[in-house]
């Protein structure tokens, strides 16, 4: 029997093909915070309608990763990936949480599909994107860049990753976290 990440991937790719390309910027590029700095502060739903804020995660360290939409491949990929990885990154001592501008609503379909345990924030303003500088748009059509940022425990950025490949970016965390010295 297929693992539940080939299923995963299998129904990713069983439709329309989106290259990282696809979702390119077609805007200027919007800065966001740097590495040392402070990230900037966050409240947000998630898909089971709990608001979470940036100081719910002060304890360890946190992934907090951005993705352009729920159910396409390449983010279906990636959550399937941190799912997959959930146990692995929590014993490394981080919380994953990741954010797009789709709803609560959307993001409860794609959690219970995909059995996604962690929190799928709806910043569906774009308010928290645009904080983070990953905020663009192709037409009128607005969406979150696919980045991820690493914040330690103190509430700084420790690590930016940008232009992520969805399938690796997980074990990207892991190895960065295990030579900050805080992977298991």
């Amino acid at each position: 029997m297929p693992s539940r990440s080939s299923l995963c991937l299998a129904l990713a790719l069983g439709t329309a093909v989106l290259t990282p390309h696809a979702f390119a910027a077609t805007s200027g590029e919007i800065s966001g915070p740097a590495v040392g700095q402070p990230a900037p502060a966050f409240k947000l739903e998630d898909q089971a309608g709990h608001w979470r804020s940036l100081d719910q995660y002060r304890h360890g360290w946190l992934v907090l990763y951005f993705y352009p939409k729920d159910f396409t491949p390449g983010c279906t990929s990636e959550v399937c990936t941190f799912r997959d990885d959930v146990a692995h990154l929590r014993q490394a001592g981080a919380s994953v949480v990741g954010v797009s501008l789709d709803g609560s609503q959307s993001h409860a379909q794609f959690a219970a599909k995909y059995h996604v345990p962690f929190p799928l924030l709806a910043d569906v303003g774009g308010k928290v994107a645009t904080t983070y500088g990953v905020l663009t748009s192709r037409g009128d059509v607005q969406y979150a860049r696919r980045e991820t940022f690493l914040i330690d425990p103190q509430g700084r950025i420790a690590k930016i990753y940008r232009d992520v490949d969805p399938q690796k970016n997980s074990s990207q965390v892991l190895a960065d976290l295990a030579a900050l010295g805080k992977g298991a």
